[in-house]
Order: C-alpha cells, then structure tokens, then sequence
C-alpha cells in the first residue's frame, strides 16, 4: 500500500533533497510540502497524508506544538521529527506530543526509510545518537514519580530497614553494620519519620512490599 507522506521544513533545498530520496521508493509519494508549523496543521487536514515528517525549529509555529495539534485532531496519522536537535528535551517534547519517531537530521536515508517502516508498522523508532537520552529522562521522571524504598530512603537506610524487618535488635544492628547503637537509633526513627509508619511490625510490612526482605 502507498504511504502518503506530507514534510514540514522551513528549509526548501532540504524538503528538495528529502523528497528526490523519497521519490526512490515506489511505496512512498509526497503528497504535499510545508513551510512551517501553521502550513503543516492546514495541509494535514487537507491533504490526509499518512505520515508528516516534520523540522521543530520552524516560524510561526514550532514543529512540537504542530505535531501536538495535528495528533489531537488526527489520532491515527503518523509523525517522525527530522531535527538537528539532539538535546533530551526535544526528543521527549516531542514524543510526548505524539511523535511516533525522532531522527537528527545527520542519519543517512536508510536509516529515516527504516523509520519510516518502523511507524507504519504501529512501531516507535529512535535515532540511536538520541535513545540513551530519551531512556535516561524516562528513568528521572519515573524516578521522580515513584515513591519507593529505593526513592525515599538511603543505602544505609535501607539496610538498616532491611535488618530491623529481619528481627534484628538495635544491637546486633549496631555490630553488623560496625555503628553506634546511637547511629541506628537515630537511622531508625529517620526512616519512620521517612515513610511515616510508627511501628517495628509497619516498617516489616513495607519491607516485605518493597522486596527488601521476605518473611
């Protein structure tokens, strides 16, 4: 089946070259041509392409918040970001904005054709120079997100919790861990200050919940 494909690029020499590439696979056809984000909206719901290859740094309106209103009114079109913007925050605005791919503009065709493949096959796909960081910002906001035993307290915390939820005493703690008893003591209450549970048999449970230990 053709793919009808629809590129957004404030830069004509470069829409040029990338639909000469394009024209070389028979299953893909340039329906249209866009000048900025405006223009990319207007021919989207006008042009009904299939997928949008689409800059981010283009006037009047940015490819992200193009991307953002052609999705909203267009749930099943495709779009794959070409930018020469490598910094995380592009590649996660975007993607968060519907994008279902993100390549710099530096790959080689192959790479955008396999994209392209990729997206229409339902897939998302990453330019390999942008996925660590695109995996990096997703573990921080995850990170930032979840409230867990490995979020809310410190290694020493954790091992500590880990001790007090085996049955250890506060002394035998102390000796394990080559502490004060004042030391654990002191961890002690932290964590149950930390996660706000008043008792040895709470702070069990939550270790049980969290995998810290088993019963």
């Amino acid at each position: 089946m053709e793919t009808k494909i629809l590129l957004c690029d404030d830069h004509k020499i470069f829409r040029e070259g990338l639909k000469t590439l394009i024209a070389s696979d028979r299953s893909l056809r340039v329906v249209g041509e866009a000048a900025d984000g405006n223009d990319a909206v207007s021919l989207a719901a006008s042009l009904h392409p299939n997928l949008i290859i689409m800059d981010i740094s283009m006037p009047g309106l940015n490819g992200i918040e193009a991307t953002r209103k052609i999705i909203a009114a267009h749930k099943g079109l495709k779009i794959i970001v070409l930018s020469m913007h490598s910094d995380r925050r592009f590649v996660s605005e975007a993607l968060r904005a519907g994008a279902k791919a993100y390549l710099l503009k530096d790959s080689a065709f192959e790479e955008l054709s396999a994209a392209i493949r990729s997206v229409c096959a339902g897939k998302t796909y990453l330019d390999p120079a942008v996925a660590t960081a695109v995996v990096d910002d997703y573990v921080g906001r995850l990170s930032e997100r979840e409230k867990s035993a490995f979020t809310q307290l410190s290694d020493r915390e954790r091992e500590i919790l880990q001790l007090v939820a085996e049955g250890r005493s506060t002394k035998e703690i102390a000796t394990a861990l080559k502490l004060s008893i004042k030391t654990v003591d002191t961890h002690r209450n932290r964590i149950m200050e930390k996660l706000q549970i008043d008792s040895v048999a709470g702070l069990t449970k939550y270790a049980v919940r969290e995998g810290l230990t088993t019963l």
